[in-house]
């Protein structure tokens, strides 16, 4: 099954109601797309399965850098994940959370 690996999005599992109220089990996926995606901050493309529903989410926040630095680090596949410590380096960010 497919997962956005930037949002975490997956199939879900939906009933389909019917007039006469009989369920049907059936499964929703999520529309996945390979692509391309340019990286300001390591200036080079990265390529990501994404879904575009995350991609219009992406564009809405400014860019592939500034949304996979607010994304929490479960949602993220392997390789977005590296991606985003990349990200982080470059930037001259640290991994821990800033105290108050």
């Amino acid at each position: 099954m497919a997962r956005c690996e930037l949002s975490g999005k997956g199939p879900v599992v939906k009933n389909l109601v019917s007039h006469s109220n009989i369920k049907t089990k059936s499964v929703a996926q999520p529309n996945i797309q390979s692509k391309k995606l340019f990286c300001q901050a390591l200036n080079q493309t990265v390529s990501f399965k994404i879904a575009t529903s995350t991609l219009r989410d992406m564009e809405h926040m400014g860019g592939l850098d500034k949304y996979i630095l607010r994304q929490d680090d479960e949602k993220l596949s392997k390789r977005a994940l590296t991606v985003k410590n990349r990200i982080k380096r470059k930037l001259g960010q640290s991994n821990k959370p800033k105290k108050a």
